[in-house]
């Protein structure tokens, strides 16, 4: 009989992302305390900005962004916002949506598994993904429950179970 196996992935719906990024304009146009501050949200190349006059201003647009990150099962590990800034009399905050698996975090996933998963469990590194293979579908299920079991500092999505 053939290894089962799955795949161990990092990755985020764009089209999530940019409803959510609509949703948090569209909140941050309409709500009082946003009225006359400068107030946005949008897309800059690959990374979303905020921008306000005030601090408080900047963090309460990143606050609302998360909310609606989670309203559309986006993890918030995957989100990777930076420090408000001043620019002229503006703070801004640059934030951007991490993707894929990188080597070191793939090495400390694999070592995880090799070390507390059942025996007989290979984890491979495939590129920004990890393969995870056995020839017990039981042994490949205690996996998936032990990682998610974990707090790693990344969001992990697991596909191809096979």
């Amino acid at each position: 009989m053939a290894d089962s196996s799955f795949d161990i992935v990092s990755k985020v719906e764009r089209q999530e992302v940019d409803n959510a990024l609509n949703q948090a304009a569209k909140e941050i146009s309409q709500r009082y305390d946003f009225k006359g501050v400068g107030a946005s949200i949008k897309w800059s190349g690959e990374q979303v900005l905020m921008e306000a006059n005030s601090e408080d201003r900047v963090n309460a647009i990143l606050d609302v962004f998360q909310s609606k990150l989670i309203k559309r099962g986006i993890s918030l590990k995957a989100l990777d916002a930076g420090e408000p800034q001043l620019s002229g009399k503006e703070y801004k905050i640059f934030a951007s949506i991490q993707e894929g698996i990188s080597q070191d975090n793939a090495k400390k996933v694999a070592k995880l598994i090799r070390d507390e998963g059942p025996k007989g469990v290979k984890a491979q590194v495939q590129g920004e993904e990890l393969r995870v293979s056995s020839k017990s579908r039981d042994d490949l299920q205690t996996v998936i429950s032990l990682l998610k079991g974990q707090d790693f500092d990344f969001a992990l999505q697991f596909v191809n179970y096979r």
